[in-house]
């Protein structure tokens, strides 16, 4: 059996999810996408975990498509062998109810670049660069694209895909690729600081926010009062909700931090 790309541990609320794939800087093969698809899933289900982190082993967050694979497959003539579900992922970390994060101690490119736009927080040390190099071998960012676009928008994302040309952290901040771009040996500090405040949020109403984000751009003003109407009292009306405000008055943590 080949090694193990891609690790799950769950501690204090947080499920980390480590690629480790150094000797081809964590590149999307088929065995580490089919192993991030198989820990996302676990994660999503272990109720112990509230939060996912993700990250990596190695001096790369993700360099994108694995080329030798696809090497390999268009010259045995079998170019589809190579296809890997990376939508399925990046469904599954933006439908998430369950906030992702991302952690990045080194840089991404091309199809990398869609796991961290498909993360909701990202934090980036200051010496990593971005750039999405498909067009310089002849390809485009068709599937990342989905995810990218409405994250960094239509005008930055036509100059990056069409230029290729490489942006570090703090522009990748600048155009909210990711949050914040921390000095490299204060970037778990800084993750903290994102994990800390997300722990304190009640399970169901992280998961209420986010689906709040992704759902209020496609309505018009009047299907989104409507709807965030009848959201708004069902989360009242809600036992989370009951226990938070019970603690609240009661002045102690609510039982989702204290079982945290």
């Amino acid at each position: 059996m080949p090694d193990e790309l891609v690790h799950l541990a769950v501690a204090g609320g947080v499920a980390t999810i480590t690629l480790d794939s150094p000797h081809n800087r964590n590149a999307l093969s088929r065995q580490l996408v089919s192993e991030l698809d198989q820990r996302l899933d676990a994660a999503l289900a272990d109720d112990n975990a509230r939060v996912i982190v993700l990250t990596h082993e190695g001096p790369a967050f993700c360099a994108g498509a694995d080329l030798k694979e696809q090497r390999s497959a268009n010259e045995s003539q079998q170019p589809g062998a190579t296809r890997v579900d990376l939508p399925a992922i990046l469904m599954k970390m933006w439908n998430s109810p369950k906030p992702v994060v991302g952690r990045l101690s080194g840089p991404a490119r091309a199809g990398g670049i869609g796991l961290v736009a498909a993360c909701d927080i990202a934090v980036a040390a200051d010496t990593v660069t971005f750039a999405f190099s498909e067009v310089r071998i002849g390809v485009v960012p068709a599937v990342i694209s989905v995810v990218v676009v409405p994250k960094i928008g239509e005008p930055k994302a036509m100059e990056l895909f069409l230029t290729g040309d490489t942006i570090d952290a703090q522009a990748a901040a600048s155009i909210s690729l990711i949050n914040r771009a921390a000095p490299a040996d204060g970037l778990d500090d800084a993750v903290g600081q994102y994990l800390d405040s997300l722990l304190k949020g009640g399970p169901n109403a992280l998961g209420g926010c986010k689906q709040l984000v992704r759902d209020v751009p496609k309505l018009s003003m009047e299907e989104g009062f409507r709807e965030m109407s009848d959201r708004s009292a069902a989360f009242f009306a809600s036992e989370e909700a009951r226990e938070g405000m019970t603690a609240f008055a009661e002045k102690r943590p609510p039982s989702w931090v204290t079982g945290g």
